[in-house]
């Protein structure tokens, strides 16, 4: 079985890509950016674009039957080295529990406003296998 989720983003169908896939237990999330869907902006702060990418993949994460309790990677790309503490900041009360598979990324962002992208992947049940 193989079941797309979609946010609704511009991006999405330009770029020819689904928000999340789930095969079978496993959902993979593509990168997930801070844009904030309910004021269409994308905020200033990274702290808060990382909050809003979090929010959006587990949005998507229960569409498909999943939830963020359920991933077992997620990789960070970060726009800025100054912004790493800002970003574990936001995301650390979120997985640190959860304790994923973990990488992060200094990288170039394909818009200037965007400060990080989030990508991961959840396996159903994982919270509590």
């Amino acid at each position: 079985m193989v079941q797309r989720v979609s946010t609704g983003s511009p991006f999405e169908a330009t770029f020819g890509y689904s928000r999340a896939v789930r095969h079978e237990d496993t959902v993979y999330v593509s990168g997930t950016t801070g844009y904030d869907y309910a004021t269409m902006t994308m905020p200033e702060s990274v702290g808060e674009q990382a909050r809003n990418a979090l929010a959006t993949i587990d949005k998507a994460l229960k569409e498909a039957g999943s939830s963020i309790a359920d991933t077992v990677r997620v990789v960070y790309y970060v726009g800025d080295r100054s912004f790493v503490d800002e970003v574990v900041a936001a995301v650390g009360p979120v997985f640190q529990d959860i304790r994923p598979a973990a990488s992060m990324l200094i990288v170039a962002m394909i818009e200037e406003g965007m400060k990080i992208e989030i990508e991961v992947t959840a396996r159903i049940g994982a919270a509590t296998s």
